[in-house]
């Protein structure tokens, strides 16, 4: 079967490897649907890694597949079922797991297509606790982003930050993935959102998500226009993934007693506080790492029944990652580039918007 394999940095090869055996206890056999690229294959790309990693490595963070087989004993899944793929190879065991916090897993075996293989295949064998089934009207694009682009935002607006009808909020990076789902989700639930894109032509796309206030960081200081459109208030929340580049004015924007919710740093891994301002305004401050099974299956849920919906930039195939990659690392991306594993052809028009 075919694998997308990293074989050196900035080196990804299309490559045949052997196709797994019959699932093992507690396993399932899955055909992948769909692969959603991240930043996270971005870095693993430019060779960043948090952990030794072994060369050659098959790609792929968040993904969507089809059940093919059962092992012994597994009974939340039935063959031909589609399912969402949760990224991280946890144990299943410690009492964060049995808790359902996912996320905070005490011995978690690594990321995949980071640290461990990933879904970049045309099949792989898992462990069945690791899969989430998408309900009805939730389609392979839509499971492929419940991991990331949907569950992390779902775990960082609900679980961390706590997000409330009426509230104000900033999210950075209007037209990244998962800058796209949390305009939707901070709408929907009843918000004020003001988002950031880095071009004139993403404004109007972010508008029609449901932005109320869109400012281009490239043409004027985000943290200026933010604390006008709030009558030198601030918003309630800012949902930062950005990093170095905007924490200072992040911290800004923020009201007193606002808080600041970050799953990323793609601008730079090391800042600046202020401490002063972080305890006379009473600032609170969330790191939020991935998200937990319940938030994928909430955010298949919300795509099933309409109230969000997936933006793609474009769907590729094998052939085409590098190119990809290249526009993600320059931001010449609105939504989200999705891998199709059995895609030969060139990409959809890039710019669409799918619902689930």
């Amino acid at each position: 079967m075919r694998a997308l394999q990293l074989v050196a940095d900035r080196d990804l090869r299309s490559v045949d490897v052997p196709p797994p055996p019959p699932p093992a206890a507690g396993e399932v056999t899955l055909r992948i649907a769909a692969v959603a690229l991240n930043h996270i294959d971005v870095w693993g790309w430019r060779g960043m890694a948090f952990a030794k990693r072994k060369l050659p490595l098959t790609v792929g963070a968040e993904a969507s597949g089809v059940v093919e087989a059962i092992g012994p004993g597994v009974g939340n899944v039935l063959p031909g079922q589609l399912v969402a793929i949760y990224g991280a190879r946890t144990c299943g065991l410690c009492h964060h797991c049995r808790a359902g916090r996912d996320n905070l897993c005490e011995n978690v075996g690594g990321v995949h297509g980071f640290h461990l293989d990933g879904f970049a295949q045309e099949k792989i064998n898992l462990p069945a606790r690791l899969v989430v089934p998408a309900p009805p009207g939730c389609d392979a694009v839509g499971a492929a982003l419940a991991p990331v682009t949907f569950g992390t935002v779902e775990h960082m607006l609900f679980d961390n930050a706590k997000l409330q009808p009426g509230e104000t909020i900033l999210v950075h990076a209007g037209g990244s993935g998962i800058g796209t789902a949390a305009i939707q989700l901070a709408k929907r639930t009843g918000c004020t959102v003001i988002t950031t894109v880095g071009s004139d032509d993403k404004v109007e796309r972010a508008k029609a998500l449901g932005a109320d206030h869109v400012i281009n960081y490239r043409a004027d200081r985000f943290e200026g226009v933010t604390r006008k459109l709030t009558k030198k208030k601030g918003v309630d929340v800012v949902f930062e993934h950005v990093g170095a580049d905007t924490w200072a004015g992040s911290m800004l924007c923020l009201k007193r007693g606002g808080r600041l919710v970050t799953c990323g740093s793609t601008s730079g891994v090391s800042t600046q506080i202020n401490l002063m301002q972080l305890f006379q305004q009473q600032l609170k401050l969330f790191g939020s790492f991935g998200c937990r099974m319940e938030n994928m299956a909430d955010a298949m849920e919300k795509m099933a029944r309409g109230l969000v919906h997936p933006v793609i930039d474009s769907e590729i195939g094998m052939d085409e990652i590098d190119l990809a990659l290249k526009r993600m690392e320059a931001r010449e991306v609105f939504g989200k580039i999705v891998l199709r594993v059995d895609r030969q052809d060139g990409a959809k028009e890039a710019g669409s918007t799918a619902p689930a």
